[in-house]
């Protein structure tokens, strides 16, 4: 069956919809031996479908999992400075899978990360508002912080949904919060504590959508289960 470039080379695990797009225009994926355009569809079945000269396998079974991500880490397959990634902790599920969404370098915590560009998209798509929980240790003006961050509406001149906020612990000048967010605007939950006057001494995500980190240890990964899935696919 034809389907568009951009859905063949996500469902092969290749690279996100948006990546393939910029594949596509670059020049790098071909079909029956020409280059390929924006837009233009395809059988896998049928047709012979390239990237960088390399054929397109058939489609990789879907893998779907979860990574407790630890600072120090970017959630790129390869970074150009040679950092560590995220990719280099998931190597053992003999799958190429890639990150959906981001957690800066400093951000720690649930990661998941597939090769389905369809539930990607989906999830990572602004119009699904797909709910984000981060717990947040923060220093500073902490009194009445909660409050707030719960009214904040504008970051930078740019409009943001309300927050959910509650304070798990405080003591003294210090506090851990509980932010959840409908947004994926970069560095978001970080940019919201500066504007409050706090500074963020740890930031890690506990929550997407339905999913839990939960006991998961630091580092490690497993994969979803087949209710987690289900779940997420009715977004």
């Amino acid at each position: 069956m034809e389907e568009r470039l951009q859905k063949l080379l996500s469902a092969a695990g290749v690279c996100s919809r948006r990546a393939a797009e910029d594949y596509i225009a670059a020049g790098r994926v071909t079909v029956n031996g020409l280059p390929a355009s924006l837009g233009q569809r395809a059988d896998p079945e049928r047709d012979e479908i390239r990237l960088d000269g390399r054929r397109l396998e058939d489609r990789a079974a879907p893998v779907y999992l979860m990574l407790n991500k630890p600072r120090g880490y970017v959630t790129t397959l390869s970074d150009e400075k040679g950092r560590r990634t995220a990719a280099d902790l998931v190597r053992s599920c003999g799958a190429r899978v890639y990150p959906v969404g981001r957690l800066d370098l400093n951000s720690e915590g649930l990661l998941v990360m597939t090769n389905d560009g369809e539930l990607a998209q989906r999830m990572t798509h602004p119009s699904h508002e797909v709910s984000k929980t981060y717990e947040v240790s923060v220093s500073g003006a902490v009194e009445g912080a909660a409050e707030r961050l719960s009214a904040l509406r504008d970051l930078e001149g740019e409009a943001i949904r309300p927050a959910r906020v509650s304070v798990l612990r405080s003591s003294g000048e210090t506090a851990e919060l509980s932010v959840t967010i409908h947004e994926g605007k970069n560095r978001q939950v970080r940019r919201m504590c500066a504007a409050c006057g706090l500074a963020v001494r740890r930031l890690r995500r506990v929550r997407e959508h339905t999913l839990e980190l939960g006991t998961l240890p630091v580092g490690a990964w497993r994969y979803l289960t087949e209710s987690e899935i289900k779940a997420l696919k009715q977004l």
